[in-house]
């Protein structure tokens, strides 16, 4: 593999860098810089930005309105977006159910939501993980009974990340209960405005409500939103997590988290030397530098592969998330104690508190509580060096 961008690649990166700073909003781009969570029109303000410019979706191909980029180019685009402070994209949508309705979704599913997803108009979340379904998915007990030309749904999700502001959610159901677990998990588009379906909040420790329980009550779901075969929804779980995981290295957040690690690093605070020239702090950032380079040019990798993501995106998911994690941890460390108080009112834009030199502190004890979940969700890490063993390995 060339490690060298060529002329045309650093073209196309000079290219997506102008046209972010000449279109994204400024008052998004603050809040993102401070670590704070764009509410949702702002997401959806942005994703229109990016859709009229045709660049709503980077990984989509022509075919079905995406831009059609090289995985190079895809990384560029998610790099430089991170950088200028853009908002991350919802992958609930873009990334994960709408490969699998383009792969084993009708025509008529593909026309109905690839739109909106696209465009932003759209709010989708994800139903799989349930109280005692983890990761150990395919224990899920949501049901889904047929009568007719609809489904009723009975059951409940948890960890339901935005739900609040979803207007579909993809869900796993048990269609049957014969044989294997996997076997009876159907796949269900359901419209969040059905009756029955109650989300009620979980306020984590930074007194955000980022996660949600969703109860299901004789829902009714159209027979037409299952996507592809009845009792074969694991495979296209399977299909989904692979591409969830993949995003999940997040390579342009961790570089530009990297970036504002070293730049804080290096000031003098308060006639202090800078925290570079501490050795053990130096020598960490150095190891999860060194380790967010070897993990680009891996996603490289498995995006080229011609077949999609495969098992071996459980490598992804795990060096993403371990990675993720240590930044967040010697963010901790660079905030010092100004981390540790948690004031409500930091979550705020106009809010002038602590700060470490260029790097607001506030944010700091939320976000590395809050990271302690990435390398539980999209599957634990556990599970994915399972996956590696038996998939990848062959043991």
């Amino acid at each position: 593999m060339d490690l060298n961008y060529t002329p045309e690649q650093e073209a196309f990166r000079a290219e997506v860098r102008q046209f972010l700073q000449d279109n994204l909003p400024d008052d998004i781009r603050q809040r993102v810089k401070k670590r704070l969570r764009p509410d949702k029109a702002m997401t959806q303000r942005w994703q229109k930005i990016l859709f009229d410019q045709g660049w709503g979706a980077s990984t989509w191909p022509k075919e079905y309105g995406g831009p059609g980029w090289s995985p190079i180019e895809q990384l560029i685009f998610e790099e430089e977006c991170a950088l200028a402070g853009a908002p991350r994209q919802l992958d609930f949508g873009l990334r994960m159910v709408a490969p699998v309705i383009m792969t084993f979704g009708n025509e008529a599913q593909k026309e109905r939501f690839l739109p909106g997803i696209l465009s932003g108009e759209d709010w989708w979340c994800q139903g799989y993980s349930e109280p005692g379904s983890g990761s150990d998915l395919a224990s899920l007990k949501t049901k889904a009974v047929l009568e007719g030309d609809h489904y009723v749904v009975n059951g409940q999700k948890t960890w339901t990340t935005l739900g609040q502001h979803a207007d579909w959610i993809f869900c796993l159901v048990r269609t049957s209960s014969e044989g294997k677990p996997q076997q009876g998990i159907s796949f269900l588009l359901i419209d969040m405005n059905t009756p029955g379906i109650d989300v009620r909040p979980i306020i984590m420790l930074d007194g955000e409500h980022e996660i949600n329980e969703v109860y299901f009550d004789n829902v009714k779901v159209p027979v037409e939103n299952r996507v592809g075969e009845e009792n074969q929804g694991w495979t296209y779980a399977k299909f989904l997590l692979g591409h969830e995981r993949t995003g999940l290295a997040n390579v342009g957040q961790w570089k530009a988290l990297m970036r504002r690690l070293k730049e804080v690093a290096r000031e003098e605070r308060d006639g202090e030397r800078p925290l570079i020239e501490n050795t053990r702090f130096r020598d960490r950032l150095a190891q999860l530098d060194t380790e967010l380079r070897a993990l680009e040019l891996t996603v490289l990798r498995v995006l080229t592969n011609e077949k999609g993501p495969g098992p071996q995106a459980s490598i992804l998911k795990i060096k993403g998330t371990e990675i993720g994690q240590g930044l967040f941890e010697l963010l901790m460390e660079a905030t010092g104690q100004d981390a540790i108080a948690h004031i409500p009112q930091a979550l705020e834009l106009d809010y002038a508190g602590a700060r470490v030199g260029s790097l607001d502190a506030t944010p700091a004890a939320g976000d590395y509580f809050n990271m302690r979940k990435l390398s539980i969700f999209g599957g634990s890490n556990e599970i994915q060096r399972n996956i590696i063993a038996q998939m990848v390995l062959g043991l």
